[in-house]
């Protein structure tokens, strides 16, 4: 595998003369509903990366007129050649938006970023330099720590080595944070759009299950932005994430791709996960409590 070898405009400064740089064969895809207060920082660390992506695809989920504004400014100031904006009729999710960009990619390879999360700039660089090392892997992840917006990833340290990921890991835990995620277009499985919770961690699995060779650089390449007081996503209802784990169980059994005993072991890992996540968030509100009472 080689980088893109023809010259392409450099996109990290928008606005200024731009030079001729060499493009990782890749296309970016953003799924984006209601993100114009965070897409600019999101393309920003795009366009920052040492080698930077050959496109990148904005798929904006039918969330207004604002945001759609706001991606074609962001594609203006960068470049249309680079940035495509692709409109969605209707709201359909972010399973949906990844994979509308995903038939619409160009490039062999499609490296997956939400719009509120941010990119190291040295991400893509290690994970083509390893799939340059080892072509077989199919699914590339990093790890993705969660912290406060404006926190730069730690310096990565050298050699950014991956590991193999096998199909036990993926029967207790979700190794692959989909900020992380750099995998081969090609590949025959796709977003599952009956699924809004846990619908990244299924198609991992159905990869892993069915024999392709998927790895991860045990580095921070990427911010996972932690929201603001107030604001909840999906996966903060830790009840229905651990409802929807068990239709996907379910599911990967039916498809023959997860034996009934490891279909026990998982059912068994899910359910301790979720008593210690419940344990941890109320340990959580008991220390709110405590600090409030505190301060009264």
């Amino acid at each position: 595998m080689n980088t893109v070898t023809q010259a392409a405009l450099d996109p990290r400064a928008p606005g200024a003369e731009r030079v001729p740089v060499t493009r990782a064969p890749v296309s970016v895809v953003i799924p984006c509903y209601r993100c114009e207060k965070t897409i600019e920082e999101a393309v920003a660390s795009i366009a920052a990366q040492t080698l930077p992506p050959a496109e990148v695809l904005l798929v904006e989920d039918a969330s207004g007129a604002e945001t759609l504004a706001a991606l074609h400014r962001v594609a203006a100031a960068y470049g249309t050649d680079w940035i495509k904006v692709i409109a969605l009729p209707a709201n359909g999710g972010p399973s949906l938006a990844r994979n509308v960009g995903w038939e619409q990619a160009q490039q062999p390879y499609i490296a997956l970023l939400d719009a509120d999360d941010t990119w190291a700039p040295r991400k893509l660089e290690l994970q083509m330099a390893a799939l340059q090392a080892d072509p077989s892997i199919a699914l590339i992840a990093h790890q993705v720590p969660v912290r406060t917006r404006g926190t730069p990833a730690p310096e990565p340290h050298l050699p950014a080595e991956a590991q193999i990921v096998g199909r036990r890991t993926l029967l207790v835990r979700n190794p692959f944070p989909t900020s992380s995620v750099v995998l081969r277009r090609d590949l025959p499985y796709r977003f599952d759009v009956g699924y809004r919770r846990s619908e990244d961690y299924l198609l991992w699995s159905q990869i892993v299950f069915s024999g392709y060779r998927c790895a991860k650089i045990e580095q921070a390449l990427a911010i996972a932005n932690r929201r603001e007081d107030g604001e909840v996503g999906l996966s903060d209802d830790f009840a229905a994430v651990h409802r929807g784990r068990s239709l996907l169980r379910r599911k990967l059994v039916r498809e023959g791709l997860l034996t009934r005993r490891e279909y026990v072991y998982a059912s068994a890992a899910g359910m301790a996960n979720k008593m210690r996540l419940q344990f941890l968030r109320r340990m959580r509100h008991l220390r709110r409590l405590a600090t409030s009472h505190g301060q009264a």
